[in-house]
């Protein structure tokens, strides 16, 4: 696996693991809790280190479960987790990123995965309650106090990601970012370059869309994501299916996968671009980290560049419900 340079120096593996859906988001959850230990343990040992949590994930389930599996090859993974939400109640509530809050998930986090330091701290949304300089002074001390090493914002805009990186300097902007969400290209991924911060985009295979497993006329059940995303509509998965089919085609020209190239297409938009796909299956692992080595040609890179001007994308990427949820930053830009 290469590696990649974040902001401020954190290196990582050139593709991490978003490990969500290990606990939530994508139909039921696996009941076999040792299987998913020996998926993390897997990706480590074949080099996808830059592992992807938070505490809200369950709540705190997922923390519990990469915390387990990295345990034994702690000083191999740079962990990311966040803070952000009211979680006392035991499930989601509202964003809160009060310094008091940010202290008692950050002592959570700490316990629930095993470790004496978090290796990048995100503010999973932007709180339009809390000053962002108050939460970027917090995770600053946190950082000073040795609990933290590296601060990073979600899904916040620019506006934001300024004031933040000019309290503590930020290492890293994770947003949803794929062939058919372009919202970053806009206005963050620009202010990235400019500020040398590197770019995590989740959901980076469309959730699950371009890995060609998502077919026309598929539904989605109770406790899948996909079921409340309009793009996955029966309508509009059919008018969105040209997309992966074009991708496809590509892939099978340079014996590869649809996934393999939707990650190296993303790879190639810079440097300091690391996705975390998420998965529950070694053999996605692995394919997924065999986007590393597919290289794509300017030709190609720009085709894909214009792919969805040519093709155009169906729905939203939220609904209003889960618009809602994601943050006012968020929410403030386009749902494209």
């Amino acid at each position: 696996m290469h590696t990649r340079t974040l902001g401020q120096g954190l290196e990582v593996s050139a593709i991490g693991l978003g490990a969500m859906g290990m606990s939530m988001s994508y139909g039921p959850n696996p009941g076999d809790r040792d299987d998913m230990i020996g998926v993390l343990r897997h990706a480590i040992d074949h080099g996808t280190t830059f592992i992807d949590t938070a505490e809200v994930y369950g709540p705190f389930v997922n923390e519990e479960l990469v915390g387990e599996a990295i345990a034994p090859v702690r000083e191999q993974v740079v962990l990311a987790t966040k803070f952000g939400f009211d979680v006392s109640s035991g499930s989601m509530g509202g964003t809160d990123s009060r310094p008091a809050t940010i202290r008692a998930a950050v002592e959570g986090s700490l316990r629930r995965l095993k470790v004496d330091a978090i290796d990048l701290l995100y503010q999973h949304r932007v709180d339009p309650d809390v000053p962002i300089e108050d939460v970027a002074g917090t995770v600053g001390e946190l950082i000073a106090e040795g609990k933290a090493r590296h601060f990073g914002l979600s899904e916040p805009g620019v506006a934001t990601l300024r004031r933040a990186h000019g309290v503590t300097p930020v290492t890293a902007v994770q947003n949803e970012y794929s062939l058919w969400t372009r919202d970053p290209e806009a206005e963050i991924l620009p202010a990235c370059r400019e500020l040398g911060i590197g770019l995590v985009p989740f959901s980076p295979l469309g959730k699950g869309f371009f890995t060609g497993t998502v077919k026309p006329g598929d539904t989605f059940g109770s406790g899948e994501i996909r079921a409340n995303v309009p793009r996955f509509s029966e309508a509009n998965l059919a008018a969105n299916y040209g997309l992966v089919e074009h991708v496809t085609a590509l892939a099978e020209s340079k014996g590869g996968t649809p996934a393999q190239v939707a990650l190296a297409w993303l790879l190639a938009q810079d440097a300091r671009i690391v996705p975390i796909p998420g998965t529950r299956k070694r053999e996605r692992i692995d394919e997924n980290a065999g986007a590393t080595a597919l290289a794509l040609s300017a030709d190609e890179v720009a085709d894909l560049d214009g792919i969805v001007d040519r093709l155009g994308v169906a729905g939203d990427r939220y609904n209003e419900t889960l618009m809602r949820s994601v943050g006012r930053d968020a929410a403030e830009r386009s749902t494209s």
